[in-house]
């Protein structure tokens, strides 16, 4: 069988540093907030370019921080991708804020920013909820279109929350790396992640220091920043363990090869899949870190079925949009309200992808998907 990620490959190239660095935090007894917390978010906010990186316990604790930070909760409108996990929507619902949805673009699966501003004018109009944030989803490793979202989030005084939870180290067009692209930016180091440890893990970023010192409090029960005792507001038990922070310290070092990797794999999937299915769309300029290579095709499941017969895993991200879930159901939104996402919804399924997977393997699944799609 085929690993759909193929961590045990890239533990066995970081075994020893992996071993010596969680033996290192054995011997100093510094479970919980040791120095190797301070030191990955020192590196973390280096390779991004951010002013401020706080590790945290998870993705989800990361967008519910920096909600918190934003002061967001009942009454109020956060806007988010309806194509995502339901860690985005439900991280709003849990401040009792209100989830509202605004359609994809169908090329890149992100947030399409003409229809973006098209929601905020309805809210607006509709008068019932007071709009406080937009949260941009790099779903599959690409950075959503910060540039024009941010023109519209800056036109409208809204700040941005980039989801960056699948897309740590993208790039836009200027340069930018994620999750340097919003006001606060989020991400998750849940092992299936481009840059995963072992277990969950998160981190917030953001250049404001207003937003940073709120952020460092909720991080340990609302701390005060002179006395840990002297609770200033409510907060969250969402710190990173010390072994998990030595983990992705080892896995920052080879970070910048393995996204070299999954260029390539990706080129050739790309090389070999031409014709066979609807390919992702990356746009100019951008470089998306690949946490999913996921294509469209309305014979989905004659594929999904060939490549199981051959020993090759496939996914199914996301089969639902989130508008649709149960658990969104009192939001009162209906099939039909966000056709772009439904569509992707419909269709997609996703192929091995990671930094280790070779060309013939590769070109071995191409052959797999010609067959069932009968070319």
């Amino acid at each position: 069988m085929i690993p759909f990620i193929d961590l045990k490959t890239q533990y066995g190239t970081i075994r020893e540093e992996v071993l010596n660095n969680l033996n290192a935090v054995l011997e100093s007894g510094q479970f919980i907030l040791g120095r190797e917390v301070s030191e990955l978010e020192k590196q973390l906010a280096a390779f991004t370019g951010s002013k401020y990186a706080l590790c945290c316990s998870s993705g989800t604790d990361a967008l519910l921080m920096a909600l918190m930070a934003l002061e967001i909760g009942p009454g109020d409108a956060v806007i988010t991708t309806p194509f995502t996990f339901f860690a985005t929507p439900e991280s709003v619902a849990l401040r009792g804020a209100t989830p509202v949805f605004s359609d994809i673009d169908l090329r890149t699966y992100n947030m399409d920013p003409e229809k973006l501003e098209e929601t905020i004018r309805r809210v607006q109009s509709e008068g019932k909820l007071k709009l406080k944030a937009i949260i941009p989803v790099d779903l599959f490793g690409q950075a959503a279109d910060y540039p024009a979202i941010r023109a519209i989030a800056e036109k409208y005084s809204l700040p941005i929350i980039q989801d960056a939870c699948q897309g740590f180290g993208a790039k836009d067009a200027t340069g930018a790396v994620a999750p340097s692209m919003g006001t606060i930016g989020c991400t998750s180091f849940f092992p299936a992640k481009p840059l995963g440890c072992y277990g969950d893990g998160g981190a917030v970023f953001t250049d404001d220091e207003e937003l940073y010192g709120k952020m460092y409090s909720i991080l340990v029960h609302g701390r005060s920043s002179e006395d840990k005792y002297d609770n200033v507001r409510l907060g969250l038990n969402a710190r990173l363990d010390t072994m998990q922070a030595a983990i992705l310290l080892a896995k920052l070092k080879i970070f910048p090869g393995e996204l070299e990797r999954r260029q390539e794999v990706a080129h050739t999937y790309m090389e070999c899949l031409d014709g066979l299915a609807t390919l992702p769309v990356i746009l100019p300029g951008y470089r998306s870190v690949w946490a999913q290579f996921c294509l469209r095709s309305p014979k989905f499941r004659e594929i999904q079925e060939a490549l199981k017969a051959d020993g090759i895993p496939t996914a199914r991200y996301y089969p639902i949009p989130m508008h649709l879930l149960k658990a969104m159901k009192e939001y009162g939104y209906k099939r039909g309200d966000f056709p772009c996402a439904e569509e992707a919804a419909s269709n997609i399924f996703a192929l091995p992808m990671h930094p280790y997977l070779e060309k013939e393997t590769i070109r071995r699944i191409a052959k797999s998907i010609a067959r069932a799609v009968g070319q």
